[in-house]
């Protein structure tokens, strides 16, 4: 009779050895070796392909990648237009953002033509159904949600007889760091666990073409819980941001296959769920009928989207021996960079001022364009005079003083000139070459000239 092959697997990083010993030679932990049939354990490693043959790129057939739409057209724009065949979606966020309640508006609007399939490790049915009919997704008139399949389990092989099955076109699985394999003796969310069971649900997406949609938590930091490997794997990474105190939630994607990275998806929290914001610039522009000081509006660019946004800065005599800088929506270290531009170039001390810079709506801008206006802002409170009415700016301030262009500068003007907005102070290589009427455009090459040109129009 022959003799049962066994490995050993680490609990803790997933790693494989041959024999036993104390300590994990890969994750250094004792005591974390578990010892497994080798039979059981090869068919998580089967290939994709029925040969190891190559070929040629250029002999390759490359078919039509047909995408899903959702119904919800932010939803499809951060996912490049809709969702494709056989891809892997990874979601995360803080705890009640909204996950759930978009995956299953999403879910409800795509079963009444595709067959959807809802697996919940987290709620019980009772609680999805009372959901939906929260969100009005089971009203008579509506009737989105009635074709929707729902499954509560946890059990990573009776998942995959459940989709053998059921043969869905979609599925959401709430959350990822529930599921757990019997392969493994570690508990439902360790780092190995999370890694086999995306790697085996990676692997049906690709056999089977379904598109597989996996919520993920998120640690302290906002970073996504698990291995880093995680998002490796998957096709598309979204993070979902914002507040829970304010009723918009924006859906930012860091890496899709099949679209644009770093899209922008904007939406309005309600009682009948979350809904599209097709007019992003003015949910995030103040409400005042008169300009003030320290207020400065910026053009700034998310993905494929221009929009606007207010940068508010407020600066007063420090009352301590280090004087405080503060920035919210923005990266610290450039605010202090840019504070020793402005002091060196434009001659603006800062020194014993207390600093504090917002953007309105909680917006996190990334983007060097928003140099400009943090500057304008700051100098326009310092002196406590109002910026002229009507004015946008964008520009990346370089180390010298100079002020750099920015990418998609005639998409910018495009979005200011259709909000009303009559004046643009802009860097001189993003100048249009086609005058666009009812703007004027004033074009800096330097950030001291930028502020003498405020200056004149009477700031």
């Amino acid at each position: 009779m022959a003799k049962v092959k066994t490995v050993f697997i680490c609990n803790n990083c997933g790693a494989q050895l041959q024999k036993w010993q104390g300590q994990c030679s890969f994750c250094h932990n004792w005591n974390t070796l578990a010892k497994f049939d080798a039979a059981a354990v090869n068919y998580r490693y089967q290939a994709l392909t029925k040969n190891n043959l190559s070929c040629k790129l250029a002999d390759i057939n490359v078919p039509d990648m047909p995408r899903y739409l959702t119904g919800i057209s932010e939803f499809d724009r951060v996912l490049g237009g809709g969702l494709v065949t056989g891809s892997v979606v990874l979601i995360g966020g803080d705890p009640g953002i909204g996950k759930s309640t978009l995956l299953l508006q999403a879910l409800s609007k795509i079963s009444s033509e595709r067959r959807a399939l809802y697996i919940s490790g987290e709620e019980s049915s009772a609680q999805i159904a009372l959901r939906a009919q929260r969100l009005g997704l089971l009203d008579k008139h509506v009737n989105q949600a009635g074709e929707l399949q729902l499954l509560e389990e946890v059990q990573l092989q009776r998942l995959q007889v459940s989709i053998d099955a059921i043969k869905p076109d979609i599925i959401v699985l709430d959350s990822i760091q529930t599921i757990y394999s019997d392969v493994l003796s570690s508990s439902p969310g360790s780092v190995a666990q999370v890694r086999e069971c995306a790697s085996q649900l990676t692997r049906i997406a690709k056999q089977s073409g379904a598109t597989i949609i996996m919520v993920g938590h998120v640690t302290k930091e906002g970073a996504l819980a698990g291995p880093r490997v995680l998002e490796h794997i998957v096709d598309t990474v979204l993070y979902f941001e914002g507040d829970t105190h304010l009723s918009f939630r924006l859906v930012r994607a860091f890496k899709n296959r099949f679209g644009a990275a770093n899209e922008l998806g904007i939406f309005a929290m309600t009682e009948r769920g979350l809904h599209s914001v097709s007019n992003p610039s003015a949910l995030f522009l103040s409400q005042h009928k008169h300009t003030v000081p320290g207020s400065c509006v910026l053009v700034t660019q998310e993905g494929s989207r221009p929009f606007l946004v207010e940068v508010q800065a407020l600066v007063d005599t420090a009352q301590a021996l280090n004087p405080r800088r503060l920035a919210v929506g923005l990266e610290q270290n450039r605010l202090a960079m840019l504070l020793a531009v402005l002091h060196r170039h434009a001659g603006i001390v800062c020194f014993d001022q207390d600093i504090f810079l917002n953007v309105v709506g909680g917006v996190k801008i990334v983007e060097p364009a928003a140099d400009l206006a943090v500057l304008l802002a700051i100098q326009s409170s310092m002196y406590n005079k109002p910026l002229p009415h009507g004015l946008i700016v964008f520009g990346e301030v370089g180390l010298a003083g100079e002020i750099r262009p920015c990418i998609r500068g005639q998409e910018r003007l495009k979005e200011a000139m259709k909000l009303g907005f009559a004046i643009a102070l802009i860097p001189k290589a993003n100048i249009p070459k086609q005058p666009i009427d009812g703007l004027h455009v004033i074009a800096v090459e330097r950030i001291e000239q930028a502020i003498e040109e405020v200056k004149a129009l009477g700031a």
